[in-house]
């Protein structure tokens, strides 16, 4: 039997994915989280062989959740569940260590079958993403402006490419706004523009926003 510990803030959510995996006869949904804190102590104190892990956590990034995850138990595979599209995290999440990564708009026999191939110690990578890593290995010496970026950086770079305003990403990201635009200063310096239109343009020109 494989025990699963769904890390997901969403109460709907949370319970799509529990009915989902209600139905299989191998996986048992053996804890559930709802922040970044309860998963820490949940994976501290309890024995999973798979955490299914939002990346999108109030308060806390999914991906340092995952790299805390992985240095207290480096064989628990992590699989990463995201409303983004593979374009923003799926690369970031693998280089962190995930296991895998899927989209929520994935199906849900896809979903089991990336539990069970991470449950073996194995990575799940849809095909898409696979072509995706092929051409970054052909274009490495060829670094894009965002990923010399930190994964910090690179969500507060999407939240203001998809419009939100700074008021909202702290909202959003329990940051200040003070903090937020001081990340938005280091963005634009590493990135070498000068506002927020030339971020916009490049995230929708590089697939990172809709």
């Amino acid at each position: 039997m494989i025990k699963i510990l769904v890390v997901e803030d969403h109460t709907i959510m949370r319970e799509g994915l529990k009915q989902i995996l209600k139905e299989t006869a191998d996986i048992v949904v053996a804890g559930e989280a709802s922040n970044a804190q309860d998963a820490i102590e949940k994976v501290g104190n309890n024995n999973y062989d798979v955490v299914l892990l939002d990346i999108s956590l109030p308060g806390r990034s999914g991906l340092d959740v995952l790299k805390q995850l992985k240095s207290m138990k480096p064989n628990l595979p992590v699989l990463i569940l995201s409303m983004h599209p593979e374009e923003q995290y799926a690369i970031r999440s693998l280089r962190a260590s995930a296991s895998g990564y899927l989209t929520k708009e994935s199906a849900s026999d896809e979903l089991i079958s990336a539990i069970r191939k991470v449950a073996k110690g194995r990575k799940y990578i849809t095909p898409s993403l696979a072509e995706r890593l092929a051409f970054k290995l052909e274009d490495d010496d060829k670094r894009f402006s965002h990923e010399e970026l930190s994964d910090r950086e690179f969500q507060v770079m999407c939240m203001i490419a998809s419009g939100k305003r700074v008021k909202d990403i702290g909202e959003a990201l329990s940051l200040s706004v003070k903090t937020v635009s001081t990340y938005r200063t280091r963005i634009l310096k590493k990135m070498n523009m000068k506002n927020n239109s030339q971020l916009t343009y490049y995230a929708i020109k590089n697939g990172l926003v809709d």
